[in-house]
């Protein structure tokens, strides 16, 4: 660009000049380069060397967001799903698992892309496909899959239910893309922005949003166990008294027992992922999400409750073995009675008999 500027300056110069020799034999005239030579070589000396414009500033267009939203939809629809028959209904969808701590869930890929490119290390960008992970404990996360569509991926995994459950629970988040993203990732509320999203991502976001919603069915199932125990504390308080049989009270027992299992057996609440230990990209992502549900906070409230419901527990089944206690003090206290109405009848008779 300086350049530039000295060779026009050159110009104006020499331009100048011509018109200075000229004058010597004719009038003298101010010269009408001279004001444009001076404010020209005045920009150049004091304006600094400019870069090339941006296009987009050019034409006035605007930067292109080159951010991706994936939805995510998180699905609880029953207490038990038999993934080996899915296996066996989707083996081109497939989703090859990475670590063996996948037993408890399966992974498929929807896309157009050819399938027997499903092998390791294939990774398609997950905007461009639809995935589904199911898990054996009953809960079923769709990625990239949109309202209308999610009938027809669900009943791939009902016709694979041991019990569907009557009322389906549901949770919405989103995953977005952003590769200009300067750390691997960033949290925001409902979502989680990541470069990019591969196939061990959505391993690691499914298994929290998972665990998450089977969380919310087993927290609603011990609030009704919660209210049941706290209509038969009302009823104690107004009549003194319960009738509950001790059937009923062991099976409410067995409730109890079972969800607590299924939350730390079943559901995996407290095992680590694989994925996260192997690498510490997946392992930050793990923890924000868990973070981020209040996972071990939920937890610790479902435990207070179950404790709240053995503590009512163990209580009605003292005043139920008191109850019985008293019933067969009473039957002692029956059967002494008339053993000694017996005896003084036989002491009577006899006396009668020798008078």
């Amino acid at each position: 660009m300086s350049g530039r500027w000295r060779t026009a300056s050159l110009l104006l110069n020499r331009i100048s000049s011509s018109f200075s020799s000229s004058s010597q034999s004719k009038p003298h005239f101010p010269s009408p380069f001279s004001s444009i030579k001076t404010r020209f070589l005045t920009f150049a000396s004091a304006a600094p060397c400019p870069l090339d414009p941006d296009p987009s500033f050019v034409f006035g267009a605007p930067e292109p967001d080159p951010t991706v939203k994936i939805p995510v939809k998180a699905y609880f629809l029953s207490t038990s799903i038999n993934l080996k028959g899915i296996l066996a209904d989707n083996p081109r969808n497939i989703v090859p698992p990475s670590s063996r701590s996948s037993l408890n869930y399966v992974a498929l890929r929807f896309s157009d892309y050819n399938p027997d490119t499903n092998e390791p290390g294939f990774h398609a960008k997950a905007s461009s496909c639809r995935y589904m992970v199911v898990y054996q404990y009953g809960s079923a996360v769709l990625f990239n899959i949109e309202d209308h569509e999610v009938e027809v991926y669900l009943d791939l995994v009902k016709r694979h239910a041991s019990v569907l459950l009557p009322e389906m629970t549901k949770d919405d988040y989103a995953v977005k893309e952003k590769p200009q993203l300067d750390e691997d990732m960033q949290g925001g509320p409902d979502y989680i922005v990541l470069k990019s999203l591969d196939t061990d991502g959505i391993r690691i976001i499914g298994s929290v949003l998972g665990q998450s919603i089977a969380l919310d069915y087993f927290v609603s199932q011990v609030d009704r166990l919660v209210e049941e125990f706290a209509g038969i504390n009302r009823g104690m308080e107004k009549t003194g008294t319960f009738t509950m049989d001790k059937k009923k009270l062991l099976q409410l027992v067995g409730k109890a027992n079972s969800h607590l299992a299924d939350v730390i057996l079943k559901v995996g609440l407290f095992e680590r992922s694989e994925i996260a230990w192997r690498d510490a990209k997946y392992a930050q992502i793990y923890e924000y999400l868990r973070e981020e549900y209040e996972v071990a906070q939920r937890f610790g409230n479902l435990d207070f409750k179950l404790k709240f419901v053995e503590h009512n527990i163990h209580f009605l089944q003292e005043v139920l073995q008191n109850r019985k206690s008293d019933f067969l003090e009473w039957c002692i206290i029956g059967l002494l009675t008339i053993e000694n109405v017996i005896s003084l009848y036989e002491i009577l008779h006899a006396s009668n008999t020798v008078s």
